[in-house]
């Protein structure tokens, strides 16, 4: 079984993982910092070569990822367990238990995934969110509109990355896109290992909410024996009003005043409490509604990888470290820096289909620059799709600076298909 890690041993962490083409920066920064890197995943590809030790698992199945888990664990030591996408931290969560490592519990990491559940837990903490419920028909769909008003967006139970997530706004575009909608829902998450599970508890149904106006922020934070630290608050500075609702651009550090970026940590704190997340990185996004901030939902992990970066060149702060620390019963030394002006701008194909060329060379104030598809690669975009097509990092003077190089970006930086 496991072993607790030693102050004179070499220590292991085992990184149970779901492929995402995003997280390779991850991987890299991970290999630095920890003496021992285990892999656990479906059919790993660039993933092996930052792993000592890979284990080919069903990462569908949670039973069979626990197995492999075990049984590595019974060949050499395992010190801790870590996830960065979305979709794994409850197998993460599983092997911890079974291995009695530090995480989040399986029942908090039920919570953080399924959005009808979490919904739920911050009704019962009495976090201000927007109204919801649950519909299996465009008839149920129809009567929970009335209860909880237009506009409304649907989402699916278990999502991730804005995928399948869409705006309606009268009972017409409801009853036109609900059914679209909710089998793409569950037929484009067909690998989850929580897909039973949920299907047994909503039986294919989908998430209804009502829209909230304002702007939307990111929140990332570390959570140590239950203490929120919240190390930084991205804006969303492009419009997201629907009907999709990709996140393309990321401003750090918040432009929003004082009294409102304590608020949004005040709320943090309280929506992690109502999940049972008491170590970690988190990754939560709110709207300001009238001032006030209004949960939208947390994630039991790490930012993505532009948001990892994006807090790292703008803070010092290393996420991957903090988290790998925590994961191995460390409490990891933060300290920030003051805030350097840093956007991030994630980007898709304009149209479905086979990439033909990636246009629009890096502009001077790019720092870094990422590209996910090549030329022959058939892709897919919003809604249809979670994890975005290139991710650019850039810098400015002042935040307001950042503004007029999203600009730039956005003009120049093309993903052509045919």
């Amino acid at each position: 079984m496991a072993h607790r890690a030693q102050a004179s041993a070499l220590v292991s962490l085992l990184v149970v993982h779901v492929a995402n083409v995003a997280r390779r920066r991850h991987f890299a920064r991970l290999r630095a910092h920890c003496p021992r890197l285990l892999l656990l995943m479906r059919e790993p590809s660039w993933e092996a070569e930052f792993a000592d030790r890979v284990v080919d698992a069903d990462t569908t199945d949670l039973a069979a990822t626990v197995a492999a888990a075990r049984a590595l664990a019974e060949r050499e030591p395992v010190h801790g367990v870590l996830a960065f996408v979305e979709h794994a931290v409850p197998l993460a969560a599983a092997v911890a238990a079974e291995l009695g490592l530090p995480f989040v519990s399986p029942e908090t990491a039920y919570l953080a995934r399924d959005k009808h559940a979490m919904r739920q837990a911050f009704a019962e903490a009495g976090l201000a969110q927007p109204g919801f419920g649950v519909a299996r028909t465009v008839a149920e769909a129809l009567a929970a509109a009335d209860r909880i008003g237009y506009p409304l967006v649907l989402k699916p139970i278990l999502g991730g990355g804005s995928k399948y997530v869409v705006r309606v706004d009268d009972p017409g575009q409801l009853a036109e896109r609900f059914e679209a909608t909710r089998r793409g829902a569950w037929d484009g998450f067909a690998d989850d290992a929580l897909r039973e599970v949920a299907l047994e508890r909503h039986g294919e149904g989908l998430l209804l909410e009502g829209f909230l106006p304002g702007a939307e922020v990111s929140v990332e934070s570390l959570v140590d024996g239950g203490r929120t630290e919240v190390v930084a608050v991205h804006d969303k500075p492009l419009p997201m009003n629907g009907p999709y609702f990709e996140e393309l651009s990321y401003t750090t550090p918040s432009r929003l005043s004082s009294p409102v970026l304590d608020r949004i940590a005040e709320v943090t704190a309280a929506a992690h409490d109502a999940l049972g997340i008491t170590l970690g990185g988190t990754h939560t996004e709110l709207r300001i509604d009238g001032g006030e901030p209004k949960i939208l939902e947390t994630a039991a992990r790490v930012g993505g990888g532009g948001v990892y970066r994006s807090v790292l060149l703008s803070t010092g702060v290393d996420l991957i470290a903090a988290a790998a620390d925590l994961a191995l019963g460390r409490s990891p030394q933060v300290r920030a820096e003051a805030a350097r002006p840093v956007g991030t701008y994630t980007f898709f194909a304009e149209k479905a289909g086979e990439v033909v060329a990636v246009k629009g060379l890096p502009d001077p104030a790019v720092s870094e620059y990422e590209v996910y598809v090549e030329p022959g690669d058939v892709v897919d975009v919003p809604p249809h799709v979670s994890k975005s097509h290139g991710c650019a990092l850039f810098t400015a003077d002042t935040v307001s600076g950042l503004d007029e190089v999203q600009r730039r970006l956005t003009r120049t930086i093309r993903i052509e298909t045919r």
